[in-house]
């Protein structure tokens, strides 16, 4: 079933919401905003709780706990976070855009994110080892 292409965001339910996210974490790259232009450059850096060879949070329900300032995503804010990488299925999905064929919902395996080179796998590293995130500034997630 297609539920995404007849249903809006809104109407969904908690287990079609979530099966949106297409596990690339991109979402999860630590973002540094410009306080004069308002521009957003990504990092290849990720919070702690990354597991990095799933690209999952290993505390994905008490993630607020641990990181306050990870924001979560809902049908009301998802299309006001400009920050949410282009490939995201929430974002292209608020945009009145549809999946693309590498999304797992779409192809029907989980790996075609990590084969679509979408995934942050073998790309970042954990907040804990850096000293000064500018110096991570990267362009491939945008």
């Amino acid at each position: 079933m297609t539920f995404w292409k007849e249903k809006s965001l809104k109407d969904m339910t908690q287990s079609e919401w979530e099966s949106l996210c297409d596990g690339c974490a991109r979402c999860c790259l630590e973002k540094l905003e410009d306080i004069d232009s308002g521009d957003i450059s990504f990092t290849n850096v990720v919070c702690n709780l990354m597991d990095l060879e799933k690209c999952t949070c290993t505390k994905y329900s008490e993630r607020h706990k641990y990181m306050p300032d990870c924001i979560p995503l809902d049908p009301k804010n998802v299309g006001e976070l400009k920050w949410m990488p282009s490939t995201c299925a929430y974002r292209l999905l608020a945009e009145g855009k549809d999946l693309p064929e590498w999304h797992p919902l779409v192809s029907g395996d989980p790996q075609t994110v990590f084969l679509a080179g979408i995934s942050v796998r073998g790309r970042v590293i954990p907040e804990k080892e850096i000293d000064d995130l500018e110096d991570h500034i990267v362009d491939w997630p945008a």
